[in-house]
């Protein structure tokens, strides 16, 4: 069966509610949703996680990468960039890049930050690299999105935002959702498109 990826790394919460956003767009697109998270990385090399998670999606397998028929990659911002559990993952998939396992596949970004001007597009922008080496397709979220226009929280053209406040326990604004589902919907007719 098809399914969308939605693949995050949370630490306060906020981008696992946006991901959950996006698998309710996707499946009112008619599209499974498939929650996964990558474990947290440590400098201490002794460090391990444990297999399952405590808690919230499991751990994504490159399997789950490889056979989706699209994703939506998730991370907080860290000093404008996605967070190092997330990089650390993707680091990983030269095999499916190998094997051009991506390819022709649509994709989408999204990111929380504690600060408004966090470096919240330069984090999605630097989601969407290693996916165009990949050969992923990657779908933004157009203008004809109306909360695009008059969000004063989260959102951009290039993917679902959210502003968590300094403490990172602001809720996601309705635009918010309303921008995470657009996406997750997005993704699904793209997918379907492509398919048929």
């Amino acid at each position: 069966m098809d399914y969308a990826l939605i693949l995050y790394y949370s630490r306060y919460g906020a981008t696992a509610q946006m991901a959950q956003q996006i698998a309710r767009g996707v499946e009112a697109a008619g599209l499974e949703a498939r929650l996964r998270t990558v474990p947290a990385v440590s400098a201490n090399c002794e460090a391990t996680e444990p297999a399952v998670p405590d808690s919230g999606a499991p751990y994504v397998s490159l399997d789950d990468l490889r056979d989706c028929a699209a994703l939506a990659l998730g991370s907080p911002t860290r000093y404008g960039n996605m967070a190092a559990p997330m990089k650390y993952f993707i680091d990983g998939t030269s095999q499916l890049w190998l094997s051009a396992a991506l390819a022709g596949k649509p994709a989408g970004v999204f990111t929380s930050t504690s600060s408004m001007h966090g470096g919240q597009e330069s984090t999605l922008l630097s989601m969407m690299l290693p996916l165009l080496h990949h050969g992923m397709l990657i779908t933004g979220l157009p203008y004809t999105e109306s909360d695009l226009m008059t969000t004063r929280e989260g959102g951009t053209p290039y993917g679902p935002s959210h502003f968590a406040g300094t403490d990172s326990k602001l809720p996601l604004s309705e635009a918010e959702k309303n921008l995470c589902q657009a996406l997750g919907r997005r993704l699904a007719h793209t997918a379907g498109a492509l398919k048929g």
